[in-house]
């Protein structure tokens, strides 16, 4: 019996659910513990690193083969408490656990999202920013890591040339953590406002700086993607929900629009992680009450569980050679899409790219076969829980030049210096790759 009251703590009263409050670090740990115990065949706990403290960064991940991913299964990931003070998203996403795996083969919605999707879970990018904050609506303490240092505007950024060389612990976690995974859609929940941001967040004053906004190649999808959210969402769109906040039509801005920003996550996913990610701007009170947060789970479950759905837009496949075998750093582009760093298939020779309903041209290259061009009737594949899938076949160039070619990068994600190895010995690494990236930029220029 006193076990049961020690592992059910979190519980509400009529033990039906997790209780709205907020919990400490060490009950989240707990907790995540307990869900990987009681759903192991559909979940899987790791931590992807450790925060200045020393606290664990856990993810849940949730699917029918959490432990590893499978060929043709989309990779999706919600991280929270990236400002250790905006409290909401922690919150959300431990309800968000407790919903799918609650729901998981009972409820049909949830269960063909699980089935068919990868779904990674970080409830808190800043535990130590969240036990040093208080609660205030506005202006706690605990928006930085315990060095002081906003998490938000210390990822490499396309558009500074002023990198930051030192990179807090959990922002080369997250880094890291993007190299182990493809991660094809993303959201990181932050408070203070109520909207969807979507990328660019920063500009150089480059073609990509279009009427007051930082555009990228895929606007027309992230625009779709805010819009998913903030129209499942019972009030985001209508976009003047906070009375110290400008109004968003419908409820999204872009990020450089709102505010420019240097070094933020969700440029970081899409230039160099190919993964779209948008900012999601939860409540109009950072720290709010304890007793606001049934609503607004109530408000954001709709607009959560739409935004997953979408990891199933547009085209998804595998590039192969003549016999059959996966083909690693094809470039996979779209007609008129013209990205920063082009997308790339991974190990498995997998790409995926997000995409309205449309006729495309793909143009599909590797320096060691003939590249290939088709044009591609793309269905809306979130209705049916995948996209299109369409492989490709290389065949193998007959030109001597390349023989034994490799990928030469066009872009680099910039070397990782954490704040705790000053070694100088990464330092041309990072200036070799802010030099590739710029020379990018001037070609398309």
């Amino acid at each position: 019996m006193l076990f049961l009251v020690l592992c059910c703590f979190w519980l509400t009263p009529a033990g039906f659910g997790l209780e709205f409050r907020y919990h400490n670090s060490a009950e989240v740990e707990q907790y995540l513990r307990e869900v990987s115990r009681n759903y192991s065949s559909f979940t899987h706990l790791h931590s992807i690193g450790r925060s200045v403290e020393g606290r664990e960064l856990w993810v849940l991940i949730l699917g029918q083969n959490p432990r590893q991913h499978r060929t043709g299964i989309p990779e999706f990931k919600y991280v929270g408490n990236m400002h250790g003070n905006e409290v909401v998203g922690r919150v959300l996403l431990l309800q968000l656990i407790d919903y799918l795996t609650k729901n998981y083969l009972s409820d049909p919605f949830v269960t063909r999202l699980l089935n068919s999707t990868r779904v990674h879970i970080l409830p808190s990018m800043n535990p130590d920013g969240f036990e040093s904050s208080v609660r205030d609506c506005m202006y706690s303490q605990g928006r930085f890591n315990k060095n002081g240092v906003d998490l938000n505007r210390n990822f490499p950024d396309a558009f500074s040339s002023d990198d930051v060389i030192l990179r807090e612990k959990e922002v080369v976690a997250v880094m890291e953590w993007l190299k182990t995974e493809t991660f094809v859609l993303s959201a990181n929940l932050h408070g203070g406002a109520v909207v969807a941001s979507y990328p660019y967040d920063n500009s150089n004053g480059g073609n990509e700086l279009q009427g007051g906004s930082s555009i990228t190649p895929d606007n027309d999808v992230f625009i779709h993607l805010a819009k998913t959210y903030s129209f499942n969402h019972t009030t985001m769109h209508k976009g003047d929900s906070c009375y110290d906040s400008k109004d968003f039509t419908d409820g999204i801005t872009n990020g450089y629009g709102w505010y420019p920003l240097t070094g933020g996550m969700q440029d970081y996913n899409y230039v160099w992680g190919q993964c779209l990610e948008l900012t999601l701007e939860l409540s109009c009170c950072k720290f709010p009450p304890e007793s606001e947060l049934l609503g607004l789970w109530a408000a954001n479950k709709p607009a959560l569980l739409a935004y997953m759905q979408q990891v199933h837009l547009g085209l998804k496949g595998q590039v192969l050679d003549s016999n059959g075998i996966p083909v690693q750093n094809a470039s996979v582009e779209v007609n008129g899409r013209r990205n920063l760093c082009p997308f790339r298939t991974d190990g498995n020779g997998e790409y995926y790219r997000l995409l309205l309903p449309g006729n495309y041209t793909i143009t599909v290259k590797h320096p060691a076969h003939e590249s290939i061009t088709e044009t591609i009737s793309v269905p809306y594949g979130p209705e049916k829980f995948s996209a299109l899938t369409h492989n490709i076949q290389l065949q193998r160039s007959s030109s001597d030049s390349t023989l034994g070619a490799t990928i030469q990068p066009t872009c680099v994600s910039p070397g990782l210096l954490n704040s705790e190895n000053h070694s100088a010995a990464l330092l041309p690494n990072a200036f070799t790759a802010l030099g590739a990236l710029i020379l990018h930029r001037l070609l398309l220029s």
